[in-house]
């Protein structure tokens, strides 16, 4: 994928990956919007210009795409990055209320967005979008139960997008991310990817042609291939170590 002439909306872009893809792209050359719930709208100094939205809503997505389309008419790729990563705690049902924020803006935010730029993909004959989802799709992180279970879901949602439009000129992109070092991640968790580092890799794989169908970093192959490597259940009880970190869980 060329990273120099693209028109780009990031949904979700407006701060941590999405956004320093955003940054990258607009220096390469490309034409990028975001959108965001704390979006400020209109253009700013890096020339990235900013919509409101919320992915949880269907007339904010409508309204960000109308927005969007109006001023990049042009528009060949939709990013959507737009999640939360949220603790659980399964023993206590009032997680319910988690999950369904989770669903809602990780899953259906998803669907949400790529069903609002579609059609518009469609008509140009071709263009990419390009979805979010994680390495904990594949090796679930156990205190975020409902985060890996979404994130599962939109890949498996963005395999059956890309058989649906296969021949349509509009391509699926996956960008599995791991554990990247945003909003107070490297706290959580000391091993986390510095943010630059996720950013560059990221974008090396995105450029090159053909593009690949996952975006995998180096230190995400781990959590992808760990059933064909034999390594899932040894990782997944090691990971069970950090249910600690919900409240009154010791250990």
């Amino acid at each position: 994928m060329d990273l120099t002439q693209r028109t780009v909306f990031i949904a979700g872009g407006t701060s941590g990956i999405g956004r320093e893809l955003a940054r990258r792209l607009a220096a390469a050359g490309s034409t990028v919007a975001v959108g965001g719930r704390h979006a400020s709208p209109g253009r700013g100094d890096d020339g990235i210009e900013e919509f409101l939205l919320d992915v949880t809503d269907d007339a904010s997505v409508a309204r960000a795409r109308d927005a969007v389309l109006d001023r990049v008419p042009d528009l060949d790729t939709v990013v959507t990055m737009a999640g939360v990563m949220l603790l659980e705690d399964l023993r206590d049902p009032a997680h319910f209320d988690v999950a369904r924020t989770t669903v809602d803006t990780n899953l259906l935010g998803t669907i949400r967005v790529v069903d609002a730029f579609t059609p518009h993909l469609l008509a140009r004959g071709a263009g990419t979008v390009v979805t979010v989802t994680s390495g904990i799709a594949f090796l679930p992180f156990p205190p975020m139960p409902t985060y890996a279970a979404s994130k599962a879901a939109v890949h498996a949602y963005s395999e059956a997008l890309r058989a649906q439009l296969d021949g349509t000129g509009v391509g699926v992109v996956e960008l599995v991310p791991p554990a990247v070092a945003t909003a107070g991640q490297e706290k959580v968790n000391p091993h986390a990817l510095p943010l630059a580092d996720y950013v560059d890799e990221a974008l090396r794989l995105l450029s090159q042609e053909p593009t690949p169908r996952e975006i995998l970093v180096e230190r995400v192959r781990m959590h992808r291939w760990a059933e064909r490597d034999g390594t899932y259940d040894e990782l997944v009880a090691q990971r069970a170590a950090a249910l600690s970190m919900l409240p009154g869980r010791h250990g």
